[in-house]
């Protein structure tokens, strides 16, 4: 409803700076020119859902580089309100929308329960998130960090901890990384 009121008040001050600029304007002959006044019609209404829109920052791989990319995404902000660690994580399952990005999150893998707690985000996945083949550290950290660099974009997320079917210290099935630790967010651009 504020915005509404705002919107309004300024459209009113626009008008009245308008009319006094025409009083004040003279044309060239010195003589005052008559003030037109004109309704003012606003371009577009800013509809109750583009007010609802935020934008969130998800990570994938690039196709070409290999290199973590983030890419932007306008989501309705109710979808964020309950657990927005979990709605982000499904994005994080779903894919990308830009077709030179690609998904990293194992096909079949379930998110089973999302939940916060002092900064940290414990994410308990289906056994299908370890089932990665050996693709090495590497490759496997692009995995971890897609999830650690979207969840830290929110500023009340400091790391990630990961579960496998609510079990601690799992890890990929060829044991090049662990989920001993809590995944906190790295400063080098290149993962």
């Amino acid at each position: 409803m504020k915005t509404k009121k705002t919107i309004f008040l300024i459209v009113i001050l626009l008008i009245v700076i308008g009319v006094v600029i025409a009083l004040v304007t003279k044309n060239g002959k010195g003589e005052e020119k008559s003030p037109e006044i004109t309704e003012y019609t606003p371009q577009e209404e800013i509809s109750s859902e583009q007010l609802r829109q935020t934008l969130v920052t998800l990570y994938f791989r690039n196709k070409e580089t290999k290199e973590l990319m983030p890419e932007a995404r306008m989501l309705d902000s109710k979808l964020l309100l309950n657990n927005p660690y979990n709605e982000l994580i499904k994005l994080l399952v779903d894919g990308p929308k830009n077709d030179s990005l690609e998904k990293l999150i194992p096909e079949g893998t379930n998110i089973n329960n999302v939940e916060i707690s002092k900064g940290i985000v414990h994410i308990d996945f289906s056994e299908e998130f370890t089932k990665v083949g050996n693709m090495g550290a590497e490759e496997e950290s692009k995995i971890i960090y897609s999830i650690v660099n979207t969840l830290t974009e929110l500023t009340e997320v400091s790391g990630v901890k990961i579960l496998i079917n609510g079990e601690e210290n799992m890890c990929f099935e060829d044991g090049e990384i662990k989920f001993n630790d809590i995944f906190v967010r790295k400063t080098d651009s290149a993962i």
